[in-house]
């Protein structure tokens, strides 16, 4: 955990393959990131920039149930992310909270505060509202976008699901631990002929979304739940876009 020239290093007790800036902590330089361990209890780490800019800090350090295969930060509450993780063939994905941590590094159990379980289809990852205090994510999976509400503060509430699959719209009311109601988008109706492989809200536009498959990256104004524009022959995985500048892209 020391600086030299060659750069600043953080040692990790197993494999990982996701980290991301804790966008919400504007007094400090912070990220978290999640372990990939298929044996072990995998580890969150809640890490933070020294203020001589010369080694980086664990502020905390947290067990996680599963293997993390993708992690956001909450843009309005640095203690608020989500994770995309599996269990064996299956996975889900969820909002956790990091508990108060009193000067302690070792601290208690995260707070899962919602579960984003209307996937039935390997979840490649969760956007989060670019910017600002509000209840609105973003998942995608291999075959379907889905526009989730989140209310963090109710512990017992129902979830509103339409989806529109093969040209059929499916209404479903269940109860489940938090607040969540949730629009999709599928890979039939968008009329899709390879897996969703990642995406990205547009800070400009906070309705828009592009995702991504292996030929195309295809943009959707999430008031209608509609595609409005794409780029055909792309060959990329995933995609982001430029914070200072509109219509700017980068790709991979």
């Amino acid at each position: 955990m020391q600086g030299g020239s060659s750069g600043i290093g953080y040692g990790l007790k197993y494999q990982a393959r996701c980290i991301a800036d804790v966008k919400a902590d504007t007094d400090h330089t912070s990220f978290i990131t999640g372990t990939l361990s298929l044996k072990e209890e995998n580890e969150v780490h809640l890490i933070r920039l020294s203020s001589g800019g010369t080694e980086l800090i664990c502020e905390g350090l947290f067990s996680h149930p599963n293997e993390i295969w993708d992690l956001a930060s909450c843009p309005y509450d640095q203690r608020i992310f989500s994770t995309v993780f599996s269990s064996g063939e299956s996975y889900g994905a969820a909002v956790w909270q990091i508990p108060e941590l009193y000067g302690q590094l070792n601290s208690p159990q995260l707070e899962r505060i919602a579960v984003l379980d209307a996937h039935a289809c390997k979840i490649k990852c969760i956007l989060w509202w670019p910017s600002g205090r509000h209840d609105k994510l973003v998942s995608i999976d291999d075959e379907n976008l889905f526009l989730w509400s989140l209310d963090s503060s109710r512990k017992a509430a129902q979830v509103w699901l339409k989806a529109e699959f093969l040209g059929m719209q499916l209404n479903l009311c269940l109860s489940v631990s938090v607040s969540v109601s949730v629009c999709v988008i599928s890979k039939e109706s968008a009329g899709m002929l390879h897996y969703l492989s990642g995406g990205a809200w547009d800070p400009h536009d906070v309705n828009s979304v592009a995702s991504t498959c292996e030929w195309s990256i295809q943009f959707w104004d999430l008031r209608t739940m509609k595609k409005t524009n794409s780029i055909e022959h792309a060959h990329v995985r995933n995609v982001d876009y430029d914070t200072k500048k509109k219509h700017i892209l980068v790709s991979m």
